[in-house]
């Protein structure tokens, strides 16, 4: 008699719960306290709040009659989740507006560290990742990769946000940590200032003997001294015309795909006045959409392999990738308040939930896709069904069924036939 996985997979509580459940209790109503929120929160709770913006995030909701409508509906499995309410659409737009972005922020850090302590693996990055991110792993020490996305909004509505003559956006500056797959730092404003005004916020916490790695918009030279004198390594590209003079080829003749290898020094007034010390450039055939490209990197590692270098570079391809998951899943596209609060509210939630969903990939050692692990969290948001054993069904199936030829069939009428011409 065949056993019933289905009743194995039933849950007490519904996949939101769950979901919920890895904040830890009262952690939100201490951030609250913190920051003086508490009495502003009366008829509505900061913790409906915030359940109803991870909600908004999972479930990808347009509108607030879309996000209020859906939670009235399913009132009575959502008090469930620690007495969270469903909002009105005045209680959700005001407290987006009013209500100070810094908790949701505090609360993400807040969260990811306590993960990170539960799981050490989870925060290392060491124990569980997909294959793609192999080239990392000959890396021991911790990669940084540094980058800001730019999410486009509506001028008419949201003119703070005034980003060219016809245009308005925000924007999230990013520091990615490649063998972990997390955040761990990010700022989300304006898209007005250049992205090198972030770069020392960014590398802050990059401790020595890191690696940083970022493009051309967050080179800095009075940055890049700092982070050689702080005993950071970094790789970034070169501009397209920079003044300089080599000191030293480190390679005679091209071999394989590296063209060259100098040390060299800025030659110009301001640039060497900047950043004196040498500096190494490598110049190499680098594989784009298909295609060889050549080109220059700069790094203050002179005892890496020069390929170690180029294939730095190919790291921060990662962070792109978490860009390109973040818009493609989760609610950062549209927003439900037009003010810079609650934009800031609803990318900070959305940050919170893609780490509680590579907690739980990192606890049932999901093997697929993000984008396909969201699908599923969205198709059964409201069911109680455990969450655990549904990922770990999902998530570690065995190698695509393959049909092969058998012995036997040899003796079927007519195979010769059609096996032969």
């Amino acid at each position: 008699m065949k056993k019933n996985n289905n009743h194995n997979s039933r849950s007490k509580l519904t996949v939101l719960h769950q979901l919920c459940n890895l904040i830890p209790p009262f952690l939100v109503e201490r951030l609250g306290r913190e920051l003086g929120m508490q009495p502003q929160a009366r008829s509505y709770s900061l913790w409906s709040h915030v359940v109803t913006l991870l909600f908004v995030q999972v479930a990808r909701s347009f509108s607030l009659n879309d996000v209020c409508d859906a939670l009235k509906l399913q009132a009575s499995k959502l008090a469930g989740i620690r007495g969270a309410t469903p909002p009105s659409r005045n209680n959700l737009s005001y407290a987006s507006k009013h209500r100070s972005s810094e908790l949701a922020q505090r609360l993400f850090w807040n969260v990811l560290q306590e993960l990170s302590q539960r799981e050490v693996g989870f925060g290392c990055g060491r124990g569980f990742g997909p294959a793609r991110r192999a080239r990392a792993w000959r890396f021991k020490r911790p990669i940084h990769a540094i980058d800001s996305s730019v999410i486009k909004l509506v001028l008419s509505c949201m003119d703070w946000a005034k980003h060219r003559r016809r245009k308005a956006a925000a924007k999230l500056h990013l520091r990615f940590e490649v063998h972990s797959q997390l955040p761990r730092f990010a700022v989300v404003n304006t898209a007005k200032e250049h992205d090198s005004r972030r770069a020392a916020a960014l590398c802050a916490g990059i401790r020595a003997g890191e690696i940083a790695v970022f493009d051309r918009a967050y080179r800095d030279l009075c940055h890049l001294r700092e982070l050689t004198q702080r005993g950071v390594f970094w790789v970034t590209r070169t501009l397209t015309q920079q003044d300089f003079r080599v000191v030293k080829r480190r390679l005679k003749k091209s071999v394989d795909n590296i063209l060259r290898d100098d040390e060299i020094r800025l030659a110009g007034p301001k640039s060497k006045e900047l950043y004196p010390e040498k500096l190494r450039r490598v110049v190499a055939w680098v594989e784009v959409d298909g295609q060889l490209v050549e080109m220059e990197f700069l790094t203050n590692n002179f005892e890496w392999a020069p390929s170690s270098v180029a294939e730095l570079y190919r790291c921060r391809w990662e962070i792109e990738v978490f860009f390109r998951q973040l818009k493609q899943t989760l609610q950062v596209c549209d927003f439900l308040g037009n003010s810079l609060n609650a934009v800031q509210w609803q990318l900070w939630m959305a940050l919170l939930v893609y780490v509680l969903l590579k907690y739980l990939a990192y606890l049932s050692r999901w093997s697929q896709s993000f984008i396909r692990l969201w699908a599923i969290g969205r198709a059964i948001l409201w069911e109680r069904w455990d969450l655990m054993q549904i990922l770990h069904c999902y998530g570690t199936a065995g190698p695509r069924f393959r049909l092969r030829a058998q012995p036997e069939q040899a003796f079927f009428p007519y195979y010769s036939l059609l096996t032969v011409g």
